[in-house]
């Protein structure tokens, strides 16, 4: 496990790499952001932005999920996984908008959690995203980034990955810290080919250590 001093030097070289890293889903305020975060799961950033465009053409507000049939809905985001279920819960959750929050989306953890489809890691999205709460949301680039380098255990299950990092990195560098480990893990430290010889980490990252002795 890193010493307080080794993560320090993790945050500051993850600043001076990705300084301008923020959410790359695109949305223009937080209710195409909730929307967008839940249509992500287990899909690529990418892949969303593709079929974004036209669903926030078309649905502008709670009211207009609810008033489509589930079927065209479906077929509106048919090109993305899970697409079925994803329908279910934007229906289900527009509906909790209207009926709860006046049609506004939450801006605390405990409403955002128990709208249908919304997660731990989508509420802390929307949080430090659209409203500019300090969160971490741990997805499948942090888990694997903060493993790796040893600032959490390989056997941490996500919720113990999101402690872990809420206790080791500053409070104020949590949003930050969220969307640099992304950029790092999507664009350097990929889960098949980390670029581990060209890495500023690789001194302290018992992962990369490892995969560089098996090239030798």
């Amino acid at each position: 496990m890193l010493t307080k001093k080794e993560i320090r030097f993790v945050l500051d070289t993850l600043k001076e790499m990705y300084p301008d890293a923020d959410c790359e889903l695109n949305h223009s305020n937080e209710f195409e952001l909730l929307i967008a975060v839940v249509l992500s799961a287990q899909a690529t950033d990418a892949l969303v932005n593709k079929v974004t465009p036209d669903l926030f053409k078309k649905y502008k507000s709670p009211e207009d999920y609810v008033n489509v049939s589930l079927e065209e809905l479906q077929n509106d985001i048919k090109r993305i996984g899970l697409y079925r279920n994803k329908a279910k819960n934007i229906r289900k959750l527009s509906a909790d908008l209207i009926e709860k929050f006046d049609g506004k989306v939450p801006s605390n953890y405990e409403s955002l959690v128990n709208l249908a489809g919304v997660g731990r890691k989508t509420a802390n999205v929307v949080m430090s995203v659209a409203f500019g709460e300090p969160a971490i949301a741990v997805d499948t680039h942090v888990e694997r980034v903060s493993k790796r380098l040893g600032i959490c255990r390989w056997k941490d299950s996500v919720l113990e990955v999101e402690k872990t990092l809420m206790k080791k990195v500053p409070k104020d560098e949590w949003s930050a810290t969220h969307h640099r480990m992304i950029f790092f893990g999507r664009y350097h430290c990929r889960a098949k080919s980390p670029n581990c010889p060209e890495c500023p980490l690789l001194e302290i990252c018992r992962e990369g250590q490892k995969r560089m002795k098996k090239r030798e």
